[in-house]
Formats: structure tokens, C-alpha cells, sequence
């Protein structure tokens, strides 16, 4: 199989995509049409029993449900003109246009010089841009004292320092005074040594599944963080299974299944006949939750899908968590190649420094031992595994920090679903990270050099993506915000948003 059909066959958003109209029957509305959430009432406590979610590989997970509109993203659109530019390109045109078109071109230059001194008059009255700065610089000086506060037990400052910063942050303000809000609740949990209870609590506030699955989709649909893990996960997977006929897909934490979609319409569309494909999904509670039932709504929905394309697709559920998979489990079987993806899930897998037995080398060796033609993985690019606390809260403000920043590129400050996306899809996590620590820490995120070492331990090498999936990423990122990046490093690819990396993608055999 030419590996640019995986992409030329309805990949989301991206630029080379067809249509997806031809899945609509098998998927929800939400999937093919845009989505409006009304979350009732802006809540006004970071923590309101609105507040809470999973975290973000469960939100990886449950998000995976990929969205199918080939419309562009709402606010993202090719770049325009500017309003003096347009004008500027009236008063070179032709002189001698009949009276009518003259008329029509002079009304169009009055109005765009009109628009352009109200763009000058909403410049020269906004806030001033040292001012801004300066309230940004003090909003991360009052959260990293008071996060020295909390970490020297200085109970009387931190006490202090959280009344001033309460005043500088708001979950309707801007990135920084928006994850301030949430990284002063993290402290004041770690502070009264309830950060567990808290994060605990928080689960049993969940929305309903249908609601939940509604914040996922609009995260998925503003931000290419995501698109970007499966899009690389599945080229490699595709490079892998170019010429092979009985394939297995095991895929850790497998929640909607929908990632496969445009794989598996790929496999079906080979010109010499598609393979035989089996995908074993392992499942958690948090997925399980976010589907609203269980791995039997990925059996049928994986069962629509061999009948739509004509292709043989069998499915073994794992209902387990994976430190807990065996390789019995697993039913891999001689002449199949095998692909293993981790998405935005491995560093739930505690390591070394939670349990003496380090379960998550233990479970790369397993895969290593499964022999498979390839593995994929993708991350948070964000080292809060094992760093002291005050270092890891720096390290969390400056990650959500660019990721918040992507967030307003798309969602207005005062819209109810930006705020509902980052309480449910984001807020958790934060918490986690500041707030809790053993094994109640299970937000434990390291940076791709230290996957690299972790897979070379286990006796992985780097299998380089494909530059063609290099291509496809990068006229994906044309349908957002110039501020995302994207850096090949050592074969592996790197998605940021400015100068900070976010989501590492890298693959290994």
C-alpha cells in the first residue's frame, strides 16, 4: 500500500483529505457536524461542581473520536487582507471603469477606510502593551511565591500571597490569569493535604458522558494536538503494514476506536486487496466512562466499519488497566505483523520512582517481546516525573501556559465553551500535577529524550516517520494558527505552539 493513501482517505481537516460524508450513517451527529455546547451558567469557582474531568491521555482517549467536517475550524480561516491593504490596492485600480463599477468601487474604499481608523482607534485605546506585560510578569511572580510558600511550609505566607494572587487571576481572563486560577486551587489542595481527596472528588462530579464527549470534540476541533498524535501514529503504522496480509493492531487505551478510521479505510482501499485486521483495545474506567459503556460500543462500531469498506476486522477487548496486561491477554499470533500504539497514555504507567518493580519499563519490554514491526508513541513533551516539587509547578505553568495561549487563538475569553473545555478537559490534570504526589500522582509526563532512553533500555531502535507524514502534518497546521511549529528531531517529529514544544510523536521497532 502507498503509504499516502492513509492520509488521502479522510484525514481530518487536512488539506489532501476527500470528504467524510460517506461515514456519517456510521457515526454520531457530532462527528459530522459542528458542535455547540451550552454549559448553562460561567461557573465562578475554578473547582464549581461543574469543574472536572479526566485527564489529558484519557482526554487523548476519549477525544479520539475524530471529528469528520471538511468545513474549516470556526475562527480559522485563510489569512485576509488588512483593511489598509485593501484599500490601498483600490486606488491602484483602473480609473476608467464605467460610472456604475466606480460608484460601487469608491462605496467599497469609503467603507474599508472606515474600518481601518475604527481598527486604528480599537489599537490606540487598548490597554497598554507594557501594562499588559506587567500584569502578566505579576501574576507568575505571585504563583511561583506562593508555590515557594507551600513548598518551605511558610503557612502564614502562603496564606498572605493567596489572597493577593486571588485578586490577578479568573477563569475568564487571559492563558496566564486562567491557569493561575487553577494552579492557586492545585495549592491550596497541596497546602491542606487534600489534593488526592480533591482530585478523587472531582470524579464524581463528571458530566454526562454525551457532554463530556461534546468538551473533547471541541478541544480536538480547535487545537491540532491530537490530529497530530494520530496522524503520525497511523502513518507509521501504515509504512509498517505496506505489504503484509493478517495484521494486528494492539492499542493501549483504545476508548472510541475512531483513531482507526482512516487506517483501516487506507488497509481496505489496497490495490491488491485488503489484509486481514485484528485490533486488541485495552480499556480503563476513565475511557469506559467517556463511552458511556462498554468495549462492545467499539465492537460495533469496528464491525460497521469492516462491513462499510469491505474488509475483515476482528476485535479482542482488554478490559484492564495497562500495567495490569499480560502478554496471554494480548493473543498475538504467528504470521500477523503487529503494530503497538501508546497515545498520550504511557506516562499513566508508574515508573521506578512510585514502584520498586517499575512498571513502566516493565511494560515495554513486554511489547518488545511481542516482536512488532512497529511502535508508536506519542506524549506531552513536559518533564513532571520525577522533579522537586517547586520545579514541576514552573515547569506545569509554563507548559498550560502555551497551551491556554492556543486555546484563545480559537475560543473568545467570554465563551462558555472555552471555559467548560479547560475546567473539563485541562483543570484536572493541573491539579494533579501540583497537588498530588506518589501514587495518587499519575499525571507523570517525561521529555522524548528520556523515552528515547527509556525504548533503547528495553532494546527499541528509532524507526524515522515517513517525511511524507511530515508533509501532510504541516498542511494540517495551515488550517491554524502560524504560532504552531513543528520540528523533526532524530526521526521524530515535535508539535509547539511558539517557542515551547507540547506533543512529541516518534516510533520505534
Amino acid at each position: 500500500m502507498d503509504l499516502h493513501q492513509i492520509f488521502r482517505h479522510k484525514v481530518p481537516n487536512a488539506d489532501v483529505s476527500n470528504d467524510l460524508a460517506s461515514l456519517s450513517t456510521l457515526y454520531p451527529e457530532w462527528m459530522v457536524q459542528p458542535t455547540k455546547v451550552d454549559t448553562g451558567n460561567s461557573p465562578n469557582s475554578p473547582l464549581s461542581s461543574h469543574f472536572d474531568h479526566d485527564t489529558l491521555s484519557a482526554l487523548s482517549n476519549s477525544q479520539d473520536q475524530q471529528y469528520s467536517s471538511t468545513e474549516n475550524l470556526s475562527g480559522i480561516s485563510a489569512c485576509h487582507n488588512s483593511p489598509l491593504e485593501i484599500e490601498s490596492s483600490f486606488q491602484r485600480s483602473p480609473l476608467s471603469l464605467p460610472d456604475s463599477q466606480t460608484t460601487i468601487v469608491r462605496s467599497n474604499a469609503i467603507s474599508n477606510m472606515r474600518n481601518a481608523l475604527q481598527e486604528l482607534e480599537t489599537v490606540l485605546m487598548a490597554p497598554d502593551a507594557d501594562e499588559a506585560t506587567t500584569s502578566k510578569r505579576n501574576v507568575k511572580h505571585l504563583l511561583i511565591e506562593c508555590a515557594k510558600a507551600v513548598a518551605e511550609d511558610r503557612t502564614s505566607d502562603f496564606e498572605r500571597l493567596l489572597q493577593e494572587a486571588r485578586g490577578y487571576v479568573s477563569i475568564r481572563g487571559d492563558p496566564i490569569q486562567r491557569l493561575g486560577a487553577y494552579m492557586l486551587e492545585g495549592l491550596v489542595a497541596r497546602q491542606e493535604s487534600s489534593g488526592t481527596n480533591i482530585y478523587r472528588a472531582l470524579r464524581c462530579k463528571e458530566p454526562e458522558s454525551n457532554e463530556l464527549l461534546s468538551y473533547m470534540h471541541i478541544l480536538y476541533d480547535v487545537c491540532p494536538y491530537f490530529k497530530f498524535g494520530y496522524m503520525a501514529a497511523n502513518g507509521a503504522i501504515a509504512e509498517a503494514f505496506r505489504n503484509e496480509d493478517r495484521v494486528h493492531i494492539i492499542d493501549f487505551q483504545i476508548a472510541q476506536g475512531t483513531q482507526w478510521v482512516t487506517l483501516i479505510q487506507a488497509l481496505a482501499a489496497r490495490p491488491g486487496g485488503p489484509p486481514h485486521v485484528r485490533i486488541t483495545g485495552i480499556d480503563d474506567p476513565v475511557s469506559n466512562y467517556a463511552r458511556g459503556e462498554g468495549l462492545q460500543a467499539v465492537g460495533r462500531k469496528l464491525a460497521s466499519l469492516s462491513e462499510h469498506f469491505k474488509i475483515p476486522v476482528e476485535f479482542n477487548p482488554v478490559p484492564v488497566f495497562a500495567s495490569n496486561v499480560t502478554r496471554e491477554m494480548l493473543d498475538v499470533r504467528p504470521g500477523e505483523a503487529l503494530a503497538v500504539n501508546f497515545t498520550l497514555h504511557l506516562h499513566h504507567t508508574p515508573d521506578e520512582s512510585v514502584d520498586v518493580n517499575n512498571p513502566r519499563d516493565g511494560l515495554l519490554r513486554l511489547v518488545k517481546s511481542l516482536s512488532p514491526k512497529v511502535t508508536t508513541l506519542v506524549e506531552q513533551e513536559s518533564n513532571t516525573n520525577t522533579t522537586p516539587f517547586l520545579t514541576r509547578f514552573m515547569e506545569t505553568m509554563d507548559y498550560y501556559s502555551a497551551m491556554f495561549e492556543s486555546i484563545d487563538v480559537t475560543l473568545a475569553r467570554d465563551s462558555k465553551e472555552r471555559i467548560s473545555v479547560e475546567q473539563h478537559c485541562l483543570a484536572r490534570d493541573i491539579v494533579n500535577v501540583v497537588a498530588c504526589e506518589g501514587k495518587e500522582r499519575v499525571e507523570r509526563h517525561e521529555l522524548l529524550g528520556k523515552w528515547r532512553s527509556r525504548l533503547g533500555m528495553a532494546g527499541f531502535t528509532a524507526y524515522p516517520l515517513s517525511k511524507y507524514v511530515n508533509s501532510v502534518i504541516r498542511s494540517l497546521l495551515r488550517c491554524y494558527s502560524e504560532n504552531y511549529t513543528l520540528v523533526e528531531k532524530d526521526g521524530a517529529m515535535l508539535l509547539g505552539w511558539k517557542d515551547r514544544n507540547l506533543i512529541s510523536a516518534s516510533a520505534w521497532h
